[in-house]
C-alpha cells in the first residue's frame, strides 16, 4: 500500500521539463525570462492546485538546504511528541554554552544566560524565526541530523541529504552543501504535509506546524513580496552566507500559497552560486510567485 502511494504521490507533483514547456508556454516563459541574464543558478518547481507540476526548471540539481531545513526537522519532532517520547509543554533546558555567538539567534538575544523553555516555544523560535541554537537544540533532542534525514526517506520517499547541524554547516562553507535538496522534493514534502498523507501527524502537531509555517517572519520580499497583502503564504526560508568571491550559495524559499478561490499552489525556489545582491536574488523568487499567482487567477477566472 505504501509502495503504491509513494508511486502516486511522485505521479502527482512530477512532470518532464517537455511536458511543461508544451502545455504552460507562457508562465514557463516567464520563469525563465525573470531568471535569464542572472548570475545565478535557479531551481525552480511550482505545482498548480490540480497537483500537476506547470513549471519546472534546473530541478535536477542538488540545492543547499540552508534554514530550509527547520522545517523537516519540526516535522520530526512533531512526529515524535505523537508517540509520546517528547511533549509540546515539555521544559527543555538550554544552557549558556549552548548559545554559540557566531550563530544568528533570537533566542539567545531574548535569553542570553540561556533558560528552561517548553518545547513548543523552541519550535516557534526555530520555525518562525529560523533561530539557529534552537534547531541545533532540537536536532540534539531526536537524535541528530541523520535521524532527520531517514524519516523522509521511509515516509516520503524521496532523496534528501541531511548530514549537518547549524553549528557544523555554519562554519565551513563547503559543508553547506552536504544538506540539500531538489524543488521537486521540497515541494513534494510541502504536499506531503499540507495533505497529511500519508498521515505524518496528529491533526493537533498538523494545526501547530502549520501554525508556524504562517507565521514565518524571515523572507517577506521572497515568496510573499509581491503578492496581495493578506495573501496566506505558509513558507520556510533558507539563507546562506557570502564567501570570499561575493557568491551566496542559497537563497531559498518554499511554501504553500493560497489563491483567492482558496485553493493552494506549492512552489520551490532555490537560487544557488549567485553574485547577485541578496536584494536581486529575492525579487528572482518573489518575481516567479507572482507569474505564478497570476497565471493561477486568471485561469481561475
Amino acid at each position: 500500500m505504501r509502495r503504491l502511494f509513494f508511486a502516486t504521490i511522485l505521479l502527482f507533483l512530477s512532470s518532464s521539463t517537455n511536458t511543461v514547456a508544451q502545455t504552460n508556454t507562457t508562465l514557463q516563459q516567464q520563469v525563465q525570462a525573470i531568471v535569464s541574464g542572472k548570475n545565478a543558478l535557479v531551481g525552480i518547481e511550482i505545482v498548480g492546485p490540480d497537483g500537476k507540476a506547470i513549471v519546472s526548471l534546473n530541478n535536477e540539481q542538488h540545492y543547499p538546504m540552508q534554514s530550509v531545513f527547520k522545517f523537516h526537522i519540526a516535522l520530526v519532532v512533531l512526529s515524535e511528541i505523537d508517540k509520546g517520547k517528547l511533549a509540546l509543554d515539555q521544559p527543555i533546558k538550554i544552557q549558556k554554552e549552548e548559545l554559540l555567538p557566531g550563530l544568528y539567534s533570537p533566542l539567545r538575544e531574548k535569553y542570553p544566560n540561556g533558560g528552561t523553555l517548553p518545547l513548543s516555544k523552541i519550535l516557534s523560535y526555530t520555525v518562525s524565526l529560523s533561530d539557529n541554537v534552537g534547531c541545533d537544540v532540537l536536532l540534539r533532542l531526536v537524535g541528530g541530523p541523520n535521524v532527520v534525514e531517514d524519516y523522509f526517506k521511509k515516509n516520503i520517499g524521496h532523496t534528501i541529504s541531511i548530514k549537518l547541524n547549524e553549528e557544523q554547516q555554519q562554519g565551513d562553507w563547503e559543508l553547506q552543501f552536504q544538506n540539500w535538496t531538489t524543488p521537486q522534493a521540497a515541494n513534494q514534502t510541502l504536499a506531503s504535509f499540507y495533505y497529511n498523507k500519508p498521515q505524518l501527524l496528529s491533526k493537533k502537531s498538523h494545526d501547530f506546524l502549520w501554525q508556524l509555517m504562517r507565521e514565518t517572519e524571515t523572507g517577506p520580499r521572497r515568496i510573499k513580496g509581491l503578492l496581495p497583502k493578506n495573501t496566506v503564504v505558509a513558507h520556510k526560508t533558507g539563507t546562506s552566507g557570502v564567501n570570499k568571491k561575493g557568491m551566496m550559495a542559497a537563497v531559498n524559499d518554499i511554501g504553500v500559497v493560497f489563491l483567492p478561490n482558496g485553493k493552494p499552489f506549492f512552489i520551490s525556489v532555490f537560487v544557488t552560486n549567485t553574485t547577485e545582491n541578496e536584494a536581486t536574488n529575492e525579487k528572482i523568487i518573489a518575481a516567479i510567485a507572482k507569474a505564478a499567482w497570476d497565471h493561477f487567477t486568471k485561469k481561475a477566472e
